[in-house]
């Protein structure tokens, strides 16, 4: 009986850590496909673009092609086979403003998102309204009793008054670099975005992998608007009343929204999730750098010098209360500068001029050559633009 009792639990041992691990490596795997961590690809490569007025560059995922703007002109480039392969001009009754409002290469293969506006055919529409009946009761003179009568109106033609603006959003998928089949661009033909204020241009697009949702600044003159449009097409709004965004960053794995924030004379660094905010520095020389693999990182700015660099992890619950931990300390200019977060955790400071490299509390200094120069979203590749004799030349190397 004992050899039974003994052998019965040996086997639930087994079996219970057989389980473990099975449960173990299911969540490691559906954590890889929440929280993929992507490898940076990098290149060393050449090319000559037609014209000279590019606006808004942006490299794909692998590399390879170039997004960018000209003379409102929407283009993108197969840098490897050097030819436009796509691109998009505004309809021609349209207004200023209008055609490939803002655009966003996706993080983990050659395909951007964009949002093209173009004038409401519908604008103003008619609706017929069917009025009620309505009783009316009268007595006669002769009469104690009143007598009750319907009178039937006519119905009414009414105005409504749309948004004069249709903003829809696109899905641009690249085929591979060295193959010639053009760009699948497809119409997401159930999202328009009515909220999408008319005349208004986007000033920052941040794309959340973790909960697909996209989320938007647009400025309008002195109004701004803070939109959030999910996998299910909802678009709402987010910003609060005289409400300025100055820079955002979305966690890519929490999906948590982190706003420079200024209401008032008040400036604020807060969380948002759902409706739900939480103020996580009241100090206005604090501003967002960027946020990559569960951190956020956030960045000190005095007279135009950037004098520190802190992380905080990303929480399930913004409520909670999260040290900061510093990871640099010194000065760098920062004015009219970009920063882009890399992939294996650097901070990369950067003008036109030189840029500066931060990673393990250490920094390293590079002088930039074109007379345009980029880094990619991923922190690994360094694209430098030259004009020559009505065209722009580009060379792409890794940043380092």
């Amino acid at each position: 009986m004992k050899k039974i009792l003994r052998l019965f639990l040996v086997w639930t041992i087994i079996s219970l850590l057989l389980q473990f691990g099975v449960y173990g490596y299911a969540d490691y795997e559906v954590n890889k496909v929440l929280n993929p961590v992507y490898e940076p690809i990098t290149a060393n490569l050449k090319a000559v673009i037609p014209g000279t007025n590019l606006e808004d560059i942006q490299i794909s995922y692998a590399k390879d092609y170039l997004a960018y703007k000209e003379n409102g002109v929407f283009k993108v480039f197969n840098l490897k086979k050097e030819k436009v392969v796509f691109e998009k001009s505004p309809d021609q009754d349209s207004e200023k403003n209008m055609g490939v409002m803002g655009y966003q290469w996706l993080p983990d293969r050659d395909a951007l998102i964009y949002f093209f506006s173009k004038k409401n055919p519908n604008a103003v529409t008619t609706v017929t309204v069917q009025p009620s009946k309505t009783a009316v009761t009268s007595k006669s003179e002769s009469s104690t009793k009143s007598d009750e009568k319907t009178i039937t109106q006519q119905p009414k033609i009414e105005k409504r008054y749309n948004n004069p603006w249709l903003t829809e959003l696109f899905t641009l998928e690249c085929s591979a670099s060295d193959e010639d089949n053009p760009p699948d661009n497809r119409s997401n033909d159930d999202l328009v975005l009515e909220i999408y204020p008319a005349g208004g241009v986007i000033n920052q697009m941040v794309f959340s992998t973790y909960t697909n949702l996209i989320y938007l600044t647009v400025k309008n003159g002195s109004y701004m608007s803070l939109l959030e449009i999910d996998v299910m097409k909802d678009v709402r709004s987010l910003n609060r009343s005289g409400e300025v965004i100055s820079n955002m960053a979305v966690s890519d794995q929490q999906g948590t929204l982190y706003l420079d924030s200024k209401i008032g004379s008040t400036n604020q660094i807060v969380a948002v999730k759902n409706w739900d905010r939480y103020v996580i520095s009241k100090d206005a020389n604090d501003v967002i750098l960027g946020d990559r693999n569960g951190k956020l990182y956030l960045g000190r700015v005095v007279d135009n010098q950037l004098t520190k660099i802190s992380t905080r992890e990303d929480k399930t619950n913004i409520n909670e209360k999260v040290n900061l931990n510093p990871v640099w300390e010194g000065s760098i200019p920062f004015q009219d500068s970009r920063v882009v977060i890399g992939a294996l955790g650097q901070v990369v400071v950067y003008d036109q001029k030189t840029a500066y490299i931060i990673n393990n509390g250490e920094i390293k200094e590079i002088e930039l050559r074109g007379e345009e120069n980029y880094v990619s979203s991923d922190g690994a590749e360094l694209i430098e633009l030259t004009k020559e004799d009505g065209s722009t030349k580009v060379e792409l190397k890794p940043l380092k």
